[in-house]
């Protein structure tokens, strides 16, 4: 079995974050945010991977390597102009003609049971089965609308003084039939909940709703990579975590936070739910809290993207209070 994972994206909401890397080459724990996808894949002995790209290709490229460290093989398919979700798949579709895949978003961490939505999407013998999660927070996500284990159709955001079972959400996952790619337009942007499933199912073709359970996280906003962050580190029994060639004074205090390579914190320093990026230099008795903080230089004279948070030049450094 194969599949894709979606890593084309701008990440423009986890921006300064994703000015020199796309949003799935970020660092979780020392690990490449599609690197837990790739490992997740394999373990379900999906071992031949496409991974497409445009925002920066050359920092996943970095970030994976051949696959090998993750138990896979990696196909690497750019695209000039990005594509969307079925676009990529028409992008690639010689790879994709023989037999069932999956279609999994490059920004997710999960523990799913892929073995069981398989499971579900021959029983119902789909051409696409869609794994879906209760949203038990009501977090900002579609609420996806099924009957009698189909997919029927995508409603607004669910709100909190909803009242009444949690809706469903999307996690990101699919399964898909190759048959799928007859309803996939040719040379053009094309999204699969919007221009491809409503015209399998116009046409009587059945897209399964896959209902799991298990760990689901995302990461598409700061906020999220610092909570999610900080909540894995918990799980470790750990307080903040460096990467490489970090360097951090016995004298400096640093609790729940993200240290990238080449950082460093001088003495009387105080970090606290932090994100610091490659390269940055806290001084002493500097004071970051709460905050995403790159250097100065990497971003200086750059326009923010529409959806990225304000944030602030403090000495070398660039500040995206949270």
């Amino acid at each position: 079995m194969r599949a894709i994972v979606l890593s084309a994206g701008y990440g423009t909401r986890l921006w300064p974050l994703t000015e020199d890397r796309t949003k799935p080459a970020i660092p979780i724990l020392g690990k490449p945010l599609v690197g837990y996808v790739a490992e997740y894949l394999a373990d379900y002995g999906i071992d031949e991977i496409v991974v497409n790209l445009h925002h920066r290709p050359e920092s996943v490229r970095r970030a994976l390597g051949d696959g090998s460290r993750f138990g896979v093989k990696l196909h690497y398919v750019e695209e000039p102009v990005i594509l969307g979700t079925s676009g990529a798949l028409d992008n690639t579709r010689e790879f994709f003609e023989r037999e069932t895949f999956a279609v999994v978003n490059g920004k997710i961490i999960t523990d799913i049971d892929l073995n069981a939505a398989l499971e579900t999407h021959r029983r119902m013998n789909a051409i696409a089965t869609l794994v879906l999660l209760p949203n038990v927070r009501r977090e900002r996500f579609s609420v996806v609308e099924t009957e009698a284990g189909r997919i029927k159709g995508f409603g607004r955001m669910p709100l909190e003084t909803d009242e009444g079972p949690a809706p469903l959400m999307f996690t990101g996952i699919h399964i898909m039939e190759p048959r799928i790619l007859r309803y996939v337009p040719r040379g053009v942007f094309s999204d699969s909940v919007t221009d491809v499933y409503p015209k399998a199912m116009a046409n009587g073709e059945i897209v399964a709703a896959h209902v799991a359970s298990g760990k689901w996280r995302e990461l598409s906003t700061l906020k999220r990579y610092l909570d999610i962050s900080v909540e894995l580190l918990r799980e470790e029994g750990k307080s903040f975590v460096v990467g490489t060639n970090a360097s951090v004074s016995p004298a400096a205090t640093v609790t729940e936070s993200i240290l990238w390579d080449d950082v460093e914190v001088a003495e009387g320093a105080r970090i606290n739910r932090a994100v610091l990026a490659d390269k940055v230099k806290i001084g002493a008795n500097e004071v970051i809290e709460n905050a995403v903080v790159v250097p100065r230089r990497l971003v200086e004279g750059k326009k923010p993207p529409e959806k990225a948070l304000p944030g602030h030049f403090q000495g070398e450094n660039f500040i995206v209070p949270l």
